[in-house]
């Protein structure tokens, strides 16, 4: 929850947020929170400032030009491995997390949304049987500040990416991995669009 805040800009960037102060915002004890603060800033996420808290930091342009690059040429390609190596049964099981998905976008549960959005991903990856590219994504997902989302979801321009969703997972079932790699590379695409708060993205903007 506390990356998704981060993530949807609900916890503001360049903040100092102290372990009690998220503690009381989310109902738990503060050893807990201090813990998931500490894996978030060795993802690059925040950062501790001493006897203060942890600034939430925002990667510039260039940072998420670089993320998008990154996770098109990891995740794409890895749609044809998924469609060798994954199951009939483990593709279904994504279908109640592209449910979530789409509730959360026509609700505008923006964190919601992006907790959905990282189980669907990480999920698809996890049946190429590649520990170290889920963790790898992972990490750069959890570089990603993604400061224009609220906006979007609020005028329900969140649909169209949450249906892509399940036409990646449709072509999968299908076993057609020239199309899963092609809509896993156009959502991303799109994604990077979001980042900037931006419905659609620009051809240019991923190199």
């Amino acid at each position: 929850m506390i990356r998704a805040s981060i993530l949807a800009g609900e916890l503001e960037s360049g903040q100092i947020y102290s372990s009690a102060t998220l503690a009381e915002r989310l109902g738990v004890s503060p050893t807990p929170v201090r813990e998931a603060m500490l894996e978030l800033a060795n993802g690059g996420l925040v950062e501790p400032v001493r006897n203060r808290g942890f600034r939430i930091l925002t990667p510039d342009e260039g940072d998420l030009d670089e993320i998008s690059a990154l996770r098109i040429m990891l995740e794409a390609p890895s749609m044809r491995t998924v469609v060798e190596r994954a199951t009939d049964a483990q593709l279904r099981d994504l279908r109640e997390l592209v449910t979530r998905i789409e509730a959360a976008a026509a609700d505008a549960d923006v964190a919601g949304f992006l907790l959905a959005d990282r189980a669907f991903h990480l999920g698809m990856l996890e049946l190429t049987g590649n520990g170290r590219l889920v963790r790898l994504v992972a990490q750069l997902r959890d570089q990603t500040r993604i400061a224009g989302i609220s906006e979007l979801a609020r005028e329900g321009n969140l649909m169209r990416s949450a249906a892509e969703h399940r036409e990646i997972l449709d072509a999968l079932e299908a076993r057609d991995a020239d199309q899963a790699e092609a809509l896993m590379r156009r959502h991303l695409i799109h994604t990077r669009g979001i980042w900037a708060g931006r419905a659609e993205a620009d051809a240019t903007t991923v190199p």
